[in-house]
């Protein structure tokens, strides 16, 4: 029976240390996940192309506030280093910020509440690598929130901006039909 309670007792302190190594990691893994979104809004602010693309994997995505921008590492690269190259960079502070790393801890799940200057509230998204060089974003999906108060009148919004557009683009299967779109229908035919 002594035996049996010693045994136990050395099982529960292993347990527990263990416990504390697993929560220890996770913290670890935290602050250098946190460390690596911070340097890719501070590089972005800065307009350091280097240190931005650094913070990304080879087969980074990542996706805009527009429906069509989805970019590779390399697009996305060509589509800032002009702006960049002029001193022409963004700020986007982090106010709120949640991690979640897989069970083997070398992925990491986050979405964070951003403040921008230009577009108010927004939120970032996305999936980073633990790699031999650090943590790497492998995708950032950067997204405006849409208040639920509005969201009707500004989804009847886009869908007439989606409308106009794929009419200026001649596709018509890309028409969008919406309230916008009869209402559209009626001035033009006088009704």
């Amino acid at each position: 029976m002594k035996k049996n309670i010693t045994f136990g007792i050395v099982l529960l302190c292993f347990s527990s240390l263990f416990s504390n190594i697993s929560f220890a990691n996770n913290n670890q893994a935290t602050e250098l996940i946190n460390a690596t979104l911070n340097n890719f809004h501070l590089a972005a602010a800065q307009a350091n192309l280097v240190n931005y693309f650094a913070q990304l994997t080879d087969n980074a995505v990542f996706l805009g506030t527009d429906a069509s921008e989805r970019w590779s590492k390399a697009e996305f690269k060509d589509y800032v280093a002009p702006m960049f190259s002029k001193g022409h960079g963004w700020r986007y502070k982090s106010i709120e910020r949640h991690i979640s790393l897989s069970k083997n801890s070398n992925t990491a799940f986050f979405d964070e509440l951003l403040n921008n200057e230009n577009y108010g509230l927004c939120r970032g998204s996305g999936i980073l690598y633990k790699t031999a060089q650090g943590w790497k974003i492998a995708q950032y999906n950067l997204s405006v929130p849409l208040p639920n108060a509005i969201a009707k009148n500004l989804i009847e919004q886009i869908k007439s901006h989606q409308l106009l557009s794929s009419q200026q683009k001649n596709d018509p299967h890309k028409l969008v039909k919406t309230k916008a779109h009869k209402t559209l229908a009626k001035k033009k035919n006088g009704e």
